[in-house]
């Protein structure tokens, strides 16, 4: 049995200020019409593989479970890390969880949940030779066969070749632009993927060897893992304790068993704005233009307008990206110290670097039209079937007016629906709740008024969800 693991962490910083720490780019559309997530699920259509295993922050729990409803795809497990600790234990408790449910020694085909493949033939080839080293016990990586001198990324040296892999015969890295331009004419060197493949035990008996003390944290772990809703959450205070490691340091640069498949299929991990803008399709000037754009003498950029018109004159080699709450402009060459400008966001105690002006919630979305002294106006959007908590403010009342599809209001002791046009009122102090008992979104316009008007005036009573506190 091939199972899927699918990498979803990151912090959202290098493509601020679409991708933010708790809406990061794999679970954005930057390349179609589906985020990255679901793009790395379908392409494995056509090969014979189980359900996918997804291993996520916990504070994307949520955006995970519907996005791979979305696509249709009932995941194997959504794990939850209580913080992130790099590749090595997250390959871990994947393994974990797959061998609580698996009988022998699955193998594990590892796929950070936020890069672009476009030639998904090569990409299902190359998988069928991994699997084939991977059965007789290899611990395989994917190289990407280099197309230039990037000095972004670190590299692999392959050695003898066996059965259409290679032997591993070093890791580098990233390297200087004379030595990765080296790298590009050797023809014996591959960028470093981050993708894998091999047995669960396999990898276990390795970071054991390699690794004991992540791979004790791992398994004590794994061992207080209990099922909440569609999620498995480990045992936080076990996890803890965890050192962060890469799995290229903990096992791939120690290990005897590691070999390279080679992949040349138009891989980009998407790690900045022009790494984008190289995977995006181009108009004949060479810019790729997203939403209501209008250019005029403007070659070679990356325009994305999310909520309004974006013009430009005389540009070259530039980032324009509009969103409802921030504007990036940045020439394509320092696209690297954006992370610089997140840095100093969350140094500030802004909310751009952590949240978009449109907050996912479990039951759908919220969007923050306006604010003023004493108000605010929210737009709501409730998922069909979608339920608010059972809460109580105490600083604020609320009106909703009812835009479009049915709402089923809980008010004090009453229980009624409200229909497009009309609405009501929540007084301070009064337990309320809206669901959607519809089959199409529920749309409100939501008026609040009151002394205070943060999220932390929620008091939940009671939460379909099993969220506890204000932001999750």
């Amino acid at each position: 049995m091939l199972v899927p693991v699918m990498l979803s962490g990151g912090a959202g910083t290098r493509l601020w200020p679409l991708s933010r720490e708790l809406h990061p780019k794999q679970l954005l559309a930057l390349v179609g019409t589906h985020t990255l997530l679901q793009d790395t699920v379908r392409r494995l259509i056509g090969l014979e593989v189980g359900a996918p295993m997804v291993v996520c922050n916990e504070a994307h729990r949520f955006l995970v479970a519907e996005q791979l409803r979305a696509i249709d795809c009932k995941p194997r497990a959504i794990v939850l890390e209580p913080a992130g600790r790099n590749t090595a234990p997250a390959i871990a408790l994947a393994a974990h969880a797959t061998l609580a449910g698996e009988e022998g020694d699955p193998l594990l085909l590892v796929l950070p949940a936020d890069h672009v493949i476009p030639d998904v033939v090569a990409f299902h080839a190359a998988i069928d030779v991994a699997s084939a080293a991977a059965r007789n016990g290899a611990l395989v990586t994917f190289g990407i066969v280099p197309t230039t001198a990037e000095t972004g990324y670190g590299y692999i040296r392959r050695g003898s070749l066996a059965a259409g892999s290679y032997r591993i015969a070093e890791f580098v890295e990233k390297p200087d632009l004379a030595r990765a331009q080296l790298f590009l004419s050797s023809g014996e060197h591959y960028w470093n993927s981050g993708m894998f493949l091999f047995r669960a035990r396999r990898y276990l008996e390795e970071l054991e060897r390699y690794a004991p003390d992540i791979a004790a944290a791992c398994a004590n772990s794994f061992a207080g893992a209990v099922r909440d809703l569609d999620f498995t959450r480990i045992d936080p205070i076990a996890f803890r304790d965890c050192r962060s490691e890469s799995i290229d340091y903990a096992v791939m640069e120690k290990t005897a068993d590691a070999v390279v498949v080679p992949l040349d299929a138009g891989w980009s991990d998407v790690g900045n704005w022009t790494s984008l803008h190289a995977a995006c399709q181009h108009d004949a000037q060479g810019n790729a233009l997203v939403g209501d754009v209008m250019v005029e003498d403007t070659h070679d950029s990356y325009i994305y307008a999310a909520s309004r018109l974006v013009a430009t004159v005389g540009l070259r080699d530039h980032v324009v990206v509009e969103t409802k709450d921030a504007v990036l402009v940045a020439p394509k060459d320092r696209v690297q110290d954006v992370k610089k400008l997140v840095a100093r966001l969350k140094a500030a105690g802004r909310y751009e670097h952590s949240l978009h002006r449109e907050v996912f919630r479990p039951w759908g979305s919220y969007d923050s039209i306006d604010i003023g002294e004493r108000f605010q106006v929210k737009r709501l959007m409730v998922h069909p079937g979608g339920v608010l908590s059972l809460q109580v403010h105490h600083h604020r009342a609320e009106h909703w007016v009812v835009v479009s599809g049915t709402a089923r209001i809980t008010r004090g002791d009453e229980t009624y629906l409200l229909e497009e046009n009309q609405s009501t009122f929540i007084p301070i102090g009064v337990r309320h709740r809206i669901e959607n008992p519809g089959r199409i979104p529920l749309h409100i316009i939501e008026v609040q008024s009151g002394s205070y008007l943060g999220e932390d005036d929620i008091v939940r009573l009671e939460d379909r969800y099993g969220r506890q506190g204000t932001n999750t």
